[in-house]
């Protein structure tokens, strides 16, 4: 990372350390009792049952400028101060979806989270009292006076920015692995469920293998071929890179396994919504069930965040209308 003109960033990691596991464990499941057993005894309650290990919260101040990406600044941490952070990233500017994290309790992507749009100042951080107490009202309602009127508040913001210029800071950004998803190690998630629930829903295209012909018989062309007006049914879909920003924003998907997911449901739209596809009532009828669209709230909380501008809330409501409706 380049100069950063003596100003400086906090990062606040949420650090996770697994616990190894035992070769044999003290306790296990009953061998007459089935998968479905809430009393244990599948061959997938350890992937389920939440991560043990050592959880602390670890603080790095380095060097940064307002321009630089989250994902810099960690990469400074690496290689710099501590290499034994873990977190994942590829491409690097917001195409493979590898990095997706929680930035101050938001789902995205760390290669395009830059400092100036994610640092919290100080002044901006709820206040702490003696007694525990959080003091979460803004800085202009503490400057109203007993006649309800507004005090003069440049004072106020002149001292936050002689602050900021006095000690060099830009802020402080919490990390922590991405909500929803069991935690590996520190930043990394594992997020094995949301592409089984993908692979579930067969993501790749069944056409009729129906070729088109001349009028002698001859194959005229090995494409299957369509009007803009069908592919524009499904591009936009088809951007989706299985990043889970939107499972991690997703208050049902985060609640268990009750829930396909936003994602899985995408994915499935997009090949419903394609001309060339020849399973589209099958695949509505995989997502007909009761962790499938039923299980949608129609919260759009998946919509907020999509690093790919995808409208997540008003395509789950469209596959739902679609599948009801068939």
């Amino acid at each position: 990372m380049a100069e950063a003109n003596n100003t400086t960033v906090t990062l606040q990691v949420h650090r996770f350390t697994p616990r190894t596991e035992r070769a044999e464990r003290a306790r296990g499941g009953s061998p007459f009792a089935r998968k479905s057993s809430p009393f244990g005894g599948g061959s997938d309650s350890a992937a389920r049952r939440r991560p043990r290990g050592k959880q602390w919260v670890q603080e790095y101040t380095i060097p940064a400028r307002p321009e630089d990406t989250v994902l810099d600044c960690l990469l400074t941490v690496k290689r710099t101060v501590d290499p034994t952070l873990a977190f994942r990233y590829s491409c690097g500017h917001g195409m493979c979806g590898s990095d997706a994290v929680s930035i101050n309790g938001t789902p995205t992507l760390l290669c395009t989270a830059t400092i100036r749009d994610w640092a919290k100042k100080p002044a901006d951080l709820p206040q702490v009292d003696d007694e525990g107490f959080r003091h979460t009202g803004s800085g202009t309602e503490d400057a109203i006076n007993g006649t309800g009127e507004h005090e003069d508040d440049g004072s106020l913001q002149s001292g936050q920015s002689k602050t900021t210029e006095e000690n060099g800071s830009l802020g402080v950004i919490e990390l922590a692995a991405l909500p929803g998803f069991p935690p590996q190690r520190d930043l990394i998630a594992d997020i094995d469920p949301m592409l089984d629930q993908i692979r579930r829903l067969t993501p790749y295209l069944e056409a009729d293998g129906v070729l088109a012909t001349t009028s002698e018989g001859k194959v005229d062309a090995f494409e299957y071929l369509q009007h803009p007006e069908q592919l524009a049914k499904y591009e936009t879909l088809s951007n989706c890179i299985a990043c889970g920003v939107c499972e991690g924003a997703c208050p049902v998907f985060a609640g268990g396994d009750a829930f396909i997911g936003p994602a899985a449901l995408i994915w499935a739209s997009r090949f419903i919504n394609d001309s060339r596809d020849d399973k589209a009532m099958e695949r509505m009828d995989a997502i007909d069930t009761a962790d499938g669209v039923a299980a949608c709230q129609s919260v759009r909380a998946c919509s907020r965040h999509c690093p790919r501008g995808i409208d997540v809330g008003e395509e789950m409501w469209q596959i739902v209308a679609k599948v009801r409706e068939r």
